[in-house]
C-alpha cells in the first residue's frame, strides 16, 4: 500500500526522486540503480509486481536485446564492414560533414522504419564500423559523437513524424481516447518537421561537431568487393524480411519488438545462425536492457501511484497561462511537458499531459489542438539521457560514457529552449494555430 499524506503518495515520490537523482548524477552504474529501484519498490510494497517489472514485458526491452543480437550478426558476418564501406563512399569530408550525414541518415530512415530501437540496432554497428575506417577508433571523441548522433538523431528528430516514435503513438492514442480526435500524418508532419526535424537536426549536428570535434582520415579506397559469403546472403535476406516486417506493422499488427525478436532467434539458431551461445552471454549488453526495464518500470509506478497526476496538477496551478500573453503561455506548455519528462520519461509524458489539455486550453485561450501539439517540443527535448530509452540503448551499444551523453543532452536542451521553442512559437503562429 502507498503511504499517503493529504492525498500525496509519499513513498512513490521519495523512491522516484532518489532513483532519478542516482541516474542523473551517475554515482552508481545505471543498471545497479535500476536493480535497487526494483528491490526497494517490492520490499516497501510501493506498487504491485506487475507494475514494477512491467518494463521486462515491454516492447522496448525486447527490442534492446534483439538489437544487440542483430548487431552482433552484422559484425560477425562482415556485413557491417561491407555496409560501412558503402557508407564511407557517400559520407566524406570533415568531421562535421560526417556527423551531418549520420544525423540525416537517422531522419531519413525514420520515414520508412517505425521503431526507434530497430533503427538504432540497424545503424549503430554500421556507423561504428565506418568510424573504424576513418580513424575514429574506440575511445576517440569523434567516435563517441557519431554514436550519440545515432541515438539523439533517431529519437529527437523522429518526434516530428507521427508513427516513428513511441511517445507520438502514446499521444495519438490518448488524444483519441480523451477527445475523440485523430491526428493526420501529413498535417502532423507539416506542423513539426520544419522545426523539430530539420532545424533540430542542424542544431544537433552543430552541438556534436563542437563537443566531440575530431579529425578523420580518408576512408581507404574501396577494394574490389569480394563476393558475398553464404552467411552474408542469409543475413541480408533476414534483415530484408525484418525491415519489411517493421515497415508494415500497421498492416499485420505484429509489434516491431516481436519481429525483431523473431529475427534475433534466427540469428541464435545453431548452424544456420550467426551468433554463438558464448557470444550471446558475453557480448550482449544486459546491463543496458536492465536499465531500460528500470526506466519503464519507474514510469509505470509513477502512473499507478497517482504521483504523475498529482505532479501535473501541482504544476498546472503554478503555470502563468493567460490569453493576453500567448508567447508566455506557449513557453509554459512546452515547459510543462519538459518537466513531466523528468518524472515519467518521454513515453509517459503524453499520458499525463493529454488529459490536462482541455483545462490548459481554457486557461491559455489556445485551441485544444494547439495545446495538445505543444507537448511534442517538450518531450522531444531531452535534458538527461534517461528520459529517452532509445538514447540509453544507443549509448550502451556505442559504449558512450555517461558524462558525454549528459553533456550533449544539456547543451542541446539549452539551445533548443533558447532558439527552437521561440521558432516553434513563430511557426505555430504563422500557421494560425494560436487563434481560436
Amino acid at each position: 500500500m502507498h503511504l499517503v499524506v493529504s492525498g500525496f503518495p509519499i513513498l512513490p515520490a521519495a523512491l522516484t526522486a532518489i532513483t532519478i537523482a542516482l541516474w542523473a548524477f551517475t554515482r552508481l552504474p545505471e543498471y545497479l540503480t535500476a536493480l535497487l529501484f526494483f528491490t526497494a519498490a517490492m520490499a516497501l510494497a510501493v506498487a504491485p509486481a506487475d507494475v514494477v517489472f512491467s518494463g521486462f514485458a515491454s516492447a522496448a526491452f525486447w527490442l534492446v536485446l534483439s538489437g544487440y543480437v542483430l548487431g552482433l550478426a552484422l559484425k560477425n558476418t562482415g556485413l557491417a564492414d561491407r555496409l560501412a564501406g558503402t557508407l564511407a563512399r557517400r559520407l566524406t569530408g570533415t568531421y562535421p560533414a560526417v556527423v551531418a550525414g549520420v544525423v540525416a541518415l537517422t531522419y531519413a530512415l525514420a520515414f520508412v522504419m517505425p521503431s526507434n530501437m530497430g533503427r538504432i540496432a540497424l545503424l549503430m554497428p554500421i556507423v561504428l564500423a565506418y568510424a573504424d575506417q576513418i580513424g575514429l577508433e574506440k575511445g576517440r571523441p569523434g567516435r563517441i559523437g557519431l554514436a550519440l548522433a545515432v541515438g539523439f538523431g533517431t529519437f529527437q528528430l523522429s518526434t516530428s513524424i507521427l508513427p516513428a516514435n513511441v511517445p507520438n503513438l502514446v499521444m495519438a492514442g490518448s488524444i483519441e481516447a480523451s477527445y475523440g480526435l485523430q491526428l493526420g500524418y501529413l498535417p502532423y508532419l507539416w506542423l513539426h518537421a520544419p522545426v523539430l526535424g530539420i532545424f533540430k537536426g542542424v542544431l544537433l549536428t552543430a552541438c556534436i561537431a563542437w563537443l566531440f570535434h575530431d579529425t578523420t582520415r580518408p576512408a581507404p579506397p574501396p577494394a574490389a568487393s569480394a563476393p558475398l559469403s553464404a552467411a552474408e546472403k542469409r543475413l541480408i535476406v533476414l534483415l530484408t524480411l525484418t525491415l519489411a516486417g517493421w515497415m508494415t506493422d500497421g498492416l499485420h499488427g505484429v509489434s516491431p519488438a516481436w519481429v525483431g525478436l523473431a529475427a534475433a532467434c534466427v540469428c541464435l539458431l545453431p548452424k544456420v545462425g550467426f551468433v554463438s551461445a558464448d557470444q550471446f552471454g558475453k557480448e550482449v549488453n544486459f546491463r543496458t536492457a536492465i536499465y531500460v526495464a528500470g526506466i519503464l518500470g519507474l514510469a509505470a509506478m509513477v502512473s499507478d501511484s497517482g504521483l504523475g497526476t498529482r505532479i501535473g496538477g501541482a504544476l498546472l496551478a503554478w503555470m502563468p497561462l493567460s490569453p493576453d500573453a500567448p508567447m508566455r503561455s506557449f513557453f509554459s506548455l512546452v515547459g510543462l511537458s519538459s518537466l513531466l519528462n523528468f518524472v515519467v520519461t518521454a513515453n509517459g509524458v503524453p499520458a499525463l499531459y493529454t488529459p490536462l489539455a482541455e483545462t490548459l486550453a481554457r486557461a491559455s485561450g489556445f485551441p485544444l489542438m494547439t495545446v495538445l501539439m505543444a507537448q511534442v517540443a517538450g518531450y522531444a527535448t531531452v535534458v538527461m539521457p534517461y528520459q529517452a530509452s532509445p538514447i540509453v540503448v544507443a549509448m550502451g551499444m556505442g559504449q558512450v560514457p555517461a558524462r558525454s551523453g549528459l553533456m550533449l543532452a544539456l547543451l542541446t536542451a539549452l539551445l533548443s529552449f533558447a532558439l527552437l521553442v521561440p521558432l516553434d512559437y513563430l511557426w505555430f503562429s504563422w500557421l494560425g494555430m494560436l487563434r481560436q
